[in-house]
């Protein structure tokens, strides 16, 4: 009988995770904490990128799926500097490698493609420990246990398997995000939607940045990028609707002089903002092999946002699943190899855009595309 494995995290790693091995008729079970598939948002819309994303779909055999849920037109992108004059705009002839799909659809494409009772809800993990020979126990929020000898933490920045491997822990990267919403901006925000244009708008100098995408039913998702430590935060109150107002203005101070279409991406959000400071783990960070047990996607190598997460957790859970599927019987050997092509790739891919900093437009059109380069 093939042994189950179990795999920590119903983020998109996880699930390409699980469905990789369905395919291959090995059998997993994916614990959650979440109650629901519909517990909390999961996010906006983020692009799938040719070299990782689609090459896990492809895995996965949901390419089809993939291509259903494509947001036309999204894969336009504008520069501006902070005065809204156009440095760069790229319009999306649907030749881009990149398309984008909103975060919620594509994880729902990957739940409904596994066999049912496949993900346990509810079970919040709250430790887990070495019982030797490779076997490790998982302790659940209420008591319950689950014992294995194939473990996966997939379970994101703050990973509750991770300890296993290491006592590296994510640290403040110095940078924090304000996030916000503009609804029906055509009608209500006309200037901030044609700044964005049709697919995504950043603008940033040294230490500030503004970027948003346009997502479904004419609504712009703001992402407001600070550089400070987190005291300087600890005065501003994102708790509830009625410290908003003075929490979008103290943020908003830090744009004086900046276009109003797009500093209305902060003061017009039709949601109360919420803050989401930036954490990472040390760049190049790995561990010694373990036996029964590893780490994929944020759980393995969080870095500070750039494109690039969402994508490197999907080609990590297909490529762990091959490797699985590779070695009939000998996990170590799967896990190994996994692990040596997962180190390189994941430090590469945390270095990628940090030249940008001293010169932050020239790192943007980078990641644009503008400059020739593939990301």
């Amino acid at each position: 009988m093939t042994t189950e494995v179990t795999i920590i995290g119903a983020g998109l790693g996880g699930l390409v995770l699980a469905r990789v091995l369905h395919v291959h008729g090995i059998p997993a079970a994916v614990y959650e904490a979440e109650s629901s598939p519909a517990a909390r948002s999961q996010g906006g819309m983020f692009d799938i990128h040719d070299y990782n994303g689609q090459i896990a779909l492809a895995a996965a055999g949901l390419m089809d799926e993939f291509r259903g849920i494509i947001l036309e037109g999204r894969q336009a992108m504008r520069v501006l500097a902070p005065d809204g004059s156009v440095l760069f705009d790229k319009s999306d002839d649907g030749t881009g490698g990149r398309p984008e799909v909103q975060r919620a659809e594509l994880r729902q494409i990957l739940l409904d493609s596994l066999p049912a009772g496949t993900v346990r809800w509810g079970h919040k993990v709250t430790g887990a420990r070495t019982l030797g020979d490779g076997r490790h126990e998982v302790t659940f929020a209420g008591g319950g246990t689950v014992v294995t000898n194939l473990l996966v933490g997939a379970d994101g920045a703050w990973s509750r398997v991770r300890p296993l491997l290491t006592a590296v822990e994510p640290e403040y990267s110095g940078r924090s995000v304000v996030e916000t919403y503009l609804y029906d901006a055509g009608t209500r925000h006309p200037a901030v939607a044609k700044a964005v244009g049709g697919g995504s708008m950043i603008a940033a100098k040294p230490g500030r940045e503004i970027f948003a995408h346009r997502e479904k039913g004419d609504t712009l998702h703001g992402y407001v990028g600070v550089v400070e430590p987190l005291e300087w935060f600890a005065g501003i109150d994102f708790t509830d609707a009625a410290t908003a107002p003075a929490a979008t203005a103290r943020i908003a101070r830090e744009f004086d002089g900046w276009a109003p279409e797009l500093t209305a991406l902060i003061t017009d959000s039709d949601v109360t903002p919420v803050l989401r400071p930036l954490y990472a783990l040390p760049p190049g960070h790995r561990w010694e092999r373990v036996p029964g047990v590893t780490l994929l996607g944020d759980a393995a190598h969080l870095a500070v946002p750039n494109g690039e997460g969402a994508n490197l957790a999907m080609l990590d859970g297909a490529e762990l699943g091959q490797a699985l599927a590779a070695h009939p019987g000998d996990a170590e050997a799967a896990f190994t190899a996994y692990e040596q092509a997962m180190f390189p790739r994941s430090a590469e891919a945390a270095a990628f855009g940090e030249d940008g900093d001293e010169d932050p437009i020239q790192g943007l059109l980078a990641a644009a595309g503008g400059d020739g380069q593939s990301r």
